[in-house]
């Protein structure tokens, strides 16, 4: 139906992204095609070493998945989405190929270095969601295309990560978010990180300095201080009604240092419930 409508049909799951921009009139499609009841596409498990989400995962039920618990991030990000009734209605494939900005999924995923399955009427295809969201509201996906799933490594022993996002209150979308995903050696040593801004430029950036700084050394509260502020200097957030571009920078600032701790924490097993942090 999308291949036979053209490129100005869009398609609708749960409407929790989409409907919004159809309000604003940043888009206006000549038809809508409901896939909300397509089968198989609402699963979250992990398989000879990958996690793979269906696109039709309503954010709620992710975070109540055997997934969001072996993998906080994920949890973190799911369970914090906007308010139940969003969380219950919406899905990860729409707010993927909405490539909004300011939208959780994104920023999430690219912290854990995820790959977005498409396909269409040319077959299945695999791109790395860095590839995937070309700019914002931007994605690669074709004419007749629909992201059918997400996917990741499952991190390795010794990893812990963190998600978290500012908000003016629970419906809003994030002013600033960060995510850090950690691999340590011995409780201190960085083998490996990923650290991924939100909000602060027209897609998720990630912070690559920033990791620099932190790859193969001993943490501490100065090395997390240096990569702060590594991470900080490449964000361009807009200044809006919300915050000004420097207050911006302050907020990430303060939440690379926040979502860092819980890392830290969760690589030696401690079970910490994320959350958002409200105006």
């Amino acid at each position: 139906m999308l291949s036979a409508l053209g490129e100005r049909a869009k398609p609708l799951a749960g409407g929790q992204t989409l409907i919004p921009i159809l309000k604003l009139r940043m888009d206006e499609p000549s038809d809508l095609v409901d896939i909300g009841r397509l089968p198989d596409l609402r699963f979250a498990e992990e398989q000879a070493g990958w996690v793979r989400i269906g696109a039709l995962s309503p954010h709620a039920w992710v975070a109540k998945s055997a997934v969001a618990a072996a993998v906080p991030i994920v949890r973190d990000c799911a369970g914090g989405i906007a308010d139940a009734q969003v969380r219950s209605r919406g899905t990860i494939g729409g707010s993927v190929s909405a490539a909004d900005p300011n939208c959780d999924w994104p920023t999430l995923l690219h912290a854990l270095d995820a790959e977005i399955v498409c396909a269409g009427p040319a077959g299945e295809r695999t791109l790395p969601i860095r590839e995937f969201i070309t700019a914002a509201y931007t994605t690669a996906l074709a004419v007749g295309e629909l992201v059918v799933g997400v996917r990741f490594r499952a991190p390795e022993k010794g990893s812990g990560g963190a998600y978290i996002a500012y908000k003016k209150s629970a419906a809003a979308f994030p002013v600033c978010s960060v995510g850090v995903q950690l691999t340590l050696d011995g409780g201190e040593v960085c083998r490996d990180v990923r650290i991924v801004l939100g909000g602060a430029g027209p897609t998720a950036r990630r912070a690559e300095a920033a990791e620099a700084e932190l790859r193969g050394k001993t943490l501490s509260d100065a090395l997390w201080a240096r990569a702060a502020e590594a991470a900080v200097a490449i964000a361009e957030p807009t200044g809006d009604v919300r915050g000004t571009a420097e207050y911006k920078r302050s907020l990430l600032r303060g939440l690379l240092r926040q979502a860092a701790g819980v890392a830290v924490r969760r690589c030696a097993n401690a079970s910490i419930e994320g959350s958002h942090v409200y105006a």
